[in-house]
């Protein structure tokens, strides 16, 4: 029996879309995904058919208008069948959020109906090889030519790099001022001067796509500049504040779905004459399982709700969301696994892949150290 979040009919009927999409489309798949490291085009159609990439675009741009909640809530339900696929969803989501909340207008007609569409993907491009955590760091360089701004510089780690069309950038405006000095950009895939790099073969998350992307004196138009020069790293900032919760429900989703998996086997597995369910050991780590993925939830729908309603002070909990779900997702196939025994530990079972993927949330979108500074900063501000 699932605890009652008071989720409204709306939000029931996604959630119950998003759970069939996991089992009949995802989960068949994902080991095979898995296994060849290759991006997931045709789960992508189906996620477009069901307009999951509308979820959180208004409706006058052909979105369902909805909110960080909602996104929560599916990516959540496809996570417990593969995290791998589910993030390039979700990872066009966070290419995305620069748009929704810091884009004119103008870019917002000109790009998020077809973002709604899933007409092609979009991607967030922040991290570049001297600069991960210290974004103030960051080198690739945005000059200024006449309408045009000339990108210089790489970015790596890219989630759906290669797989976008549609590419948010933060590069270097003027290098004397720091994190201040940077601009935040649209960039498409067929821009002169924009070229895809390195494929990373991954631990986890092997159906998703990550690749460095190369500007060669890119062009690209002032028009595609979001907000003034020098917004960058406040572009940024308010994206990862909206998105963190992503990444907490993707950490949630393989939490739960890797506990699923283990109370099935527990059931099933017979030893010294009886399940392993009967013996107390099994009963008390799958009893913390349960708890502790219950409170991470609470905390997510929580923080989520508290974003859509509007509130500024929303860096703190989204932090908090995102730190106590990847942690405890991390925790949670851990415990699946030595549940598993000997056959978690083989790639025959589904239980590993859950372990693998899970370690990623504890990193990326800002690593869990980062997140307890941001929650520290919070608490010394009052």
């Amino acid at each position: 029996m699932e605890m009652d979040y008071f989720l409204t009919d709306d939000q029931k009927a996604l959630r119950d879309l998003a759970r069939k999409i996991a089992e009949e489309k995802i989960r068949p798949v994902a080991a095979q995904y898995d296994r060849d490291g290759t991006f997931p085009w045709d789960i992508v159609k189906v996620f477009a058919e069901a307009g999951l990439f509308g979820i959180v675009i208004p409706e006058e741009y052909g979105g369902l208008g909805m909110g960080v909640l909602e996104l929560a809530i599916v990516t959540e339900e496809l996570s417990k069948a593969c995290g791998g696929i589910t993030l390039a969803l979700a990872a066009s989501a966070l290419g995305t959020f620069p748009i929704l909340l810091s884009a004119n207008e103008e870019q917002q007609k000109r790009y998020l109906p077809d973002l709604a569409e899933g007409k092609y993907l979009a991607a967030f491009g922040l991290t570049e090889p001297n600069a991960g955590s210290d974004a103030g760091s960051m080198r690739t360089r945005a000059v200024r030519d006449c309408d045009d701004y000339i990108l210089n510089g790489s970015k790596i780690f890219i989630t759906n790099g290669g797989a976008a069309h549609l590419y948010t950038i933060i590069a270097v405006t003027d290098p004397t001022k720091g994190s201040r000095g940077t601009t935040a950009f649209i960039v498409q895939d067929d821009y002169p001067g924009f070229k895809v790099g390195k494929h990373e073969d991954k631990m986890g998350i092997r159906a998703s796509a990550t690749n460095e992307i190369i500007f060669e004196d890119c062009r690209v138009p002032v028009a595609n500049r979001i907000g003034s020069e020098g917004q960058g790293f406040l572009v940024a900032m308010k994206t990862l504040d909206k998105s963190r919760p992503g990444v907490a429900s993707q950490a949630l989703g393989i939490a739960q779905g890797a506990f699923d998996l283990a109370l099935d086997y527990a059931k099933h597995r017979f030893q010294f004459g009886h399940p392993i369910m009967n013996l107390q050991a099994i009963q008390f780590m799958l009893a913390d399982m349960a708890t502790s993925i219950e409170a991470a939830r609470a905390l997510l729908y929580q923080t989520a709700r508290h974003i859509d309603a509007g509130n500024k002070d929303i860096s703190r909990y989204s932090a908090m969301s995102k730190l106590m779900a990847s942690d405890v997702a991390m925790k949670v196939t851990t415990d699946a696994v030595q549940i598993f025994g000997g056959y978690g530990y083989m790639r025959d079972y589904p239980i590993e892949k859950y372990m693998r993927d899970a370690k990623i949330t504890q990193i990326y979108e800002g690593t869990n150290q980062i997140q307890r500074l941001v929650i520290g900063n919070t608490l010394i501000k009052g």
